[in-house]
């Protein structure tokens, strides 16, 4: 027996010194189901396990129509992966309720080099790291244009250009539209109105946040035009209806993300249009941002490699490899955005531009309250005949006793 115990001890010793070591794995939900981009997605986790032996990483699918769900329980409970993707609009929920790692002395190291950390910020700290941003440009259709007396070179510069564009190409005849104008469409109208907001120099709170200010006089102007705009050449209909329109040539004008330049290419629409920043009221204005982050679940073991497993992911090389595969516009590194990639189309590169002339919704765990009221004033405004400083009073209100709960 002490001879077995012996080569037991000896076995051990040997494997200390010529280190081995325990497998550590960790698990990442995310979204990316799409044909086109998960197999990207599986490379890239085999990549990084083929650098880091001792770490394995279990992937874990989600769909939109009920990630959100599932992620709640799962931290509610105090279990789910260590990695997990989540929309900007969602980490002041996790974090507020503690289920996030405060990831700040993990990408100390790193932190210039990505924009978006805004969106992330919480009380001082960071739940989450950039992946992939997202903005909105102005889609312009070019032959509209061209029978106007703007001619199809013309860029609107200011809100007011992009009205009188927006008009003249509404006047060309019954069946076309300056202006593609969302309907009662929730999580997306207020993507849409705030622009308008934001680019007349209005705020949804005072700088400090302990204030709503949306019926500041620039507020309710904003909101006067874009009723306007939505009345005198607005072509009332969901994103995707929307999108469709311009494409067959209905529509002149519309706000829309890079996935519409992933639709042109691979359905292979045959339509001669223009890209340009969302316009403000003396030139160039503040168009929406958001975006997927990587967040880390305080109740992970393995925190440090979770952190380890994201810089992958994030990296330079990575984000460019995942735009092309996925057609998207918006690295959140800011070596990616600088690859030929993106200075070779100027279509991305008005998406790069656009996002360093963007805003994003405060960090505010009751977000998904406050943009429902958001929109709750807007479609007052266009549907039910309500002036749009009653509206937007009505809705601060609402906010107000929300913040105050």
């Amino acid at each position: 027996m002490r001879v077995w115990i012996l080569r037991l001890m000896a076995v051990s010793m040997l494997l200390l010194t010529t280190g081995v070591s325990a497998e550590t794995t960790i698990e990442w939900w995310q979204f990316w189901t799409d044909a086109t981009i998960k197999p990207v997605i599986e490379e890239m986790v085999e990549e990084f396990e083929a650098q880091n032996p001792d770490i394995k990483v279990k992937l874990t699918d989600l769909t939109w129509s009920n990630g959100h769900e599932k992620i709640v329980v799962a931290l509610s409970s105090g279990s789910g992966p260590d990695v997990l993707e989540l929309g900007s609009d969602w980490i002041a929920q996790f974090a507020d309720n503690g289920h996030l790692a405060d990831i700040s002395d993990g990408i100390s190291d790193t932190r210039n080099d990505f924009d978006g950390w805004s969106m992330s910020t919480y009380r001082g700290g960071v739940y989450g790291h950039p992946w992939i941003l997202g903005t909105r440009v102005v889609y312009l259709n070019r032959t509209l244009l061209s029978q106007t007396p703007f001619g199809a070179d013309h860029l609107p510069i200011t809100m007011v250009d992009l009205l009188t564009a927006a008009m003249a190409i509404d006047s060309l005849g019954d069946d076309t539209y300056g202006w593609g104008s969302n309907a009662a469409e929730k999580h997306r109208l207020y993507k849409k109105f705030l622009p308008f907001f934001w680019s007349n120099n209005a705020q949804l709170f005072t700088d400090d946040g302990e204030l709503c200010v949306m019926t500041s006089g620039p507020g309710i102007d904003a909101l006067i035009f874009y009723e306007l705009l939505h009345d005198s050449c607005g072509y009332v209909a969901n994103q995707r209806r929307i999108e469709d329109a311009f494409l067959d040539g209905k529509i002149g004008i519309i706000l829309s993300g890079d996935w519409l330049l992933k639709r042109i290419e691979l359905e292979k629409h045959n339509i001669d249009f223009a890209t340009t920043l969302f316009p403000g009221r003396n030139g160039p204005g503040k168009s929406f941002m958001g975006g997927e982050f990587l967040a880390v679940n305080e109740a992970s073991d393995h925190k440090a490699e979770a952190v380890k497993f994201i810089k992958f992911i994030t990296s330079p090389e990575n984000q460019v490899k995942f735009c092309k595969a996925n057609r998207s516009a918006n690295p959140s590194s800011r070596e990616a955005q600088a690859n030929e990639y993106f200075k070779n189309s100027l279509h991305l590169q008005t998406f790069i531009s656009q996002l360093k002339l963007a805003k994003h919704p405060p960090v505010d765990p009751n977000w998904v309250h406050v943009e429902q009221y958001i929109e709750e004033a807007v479609e007052a405004v266009l549907f039910e005949d309500i002036t749009a400083g009653e509206a937007l009073y009505r809705s601060r209100v609402k906010i107000d006793e929300l913040r105050q709960q």
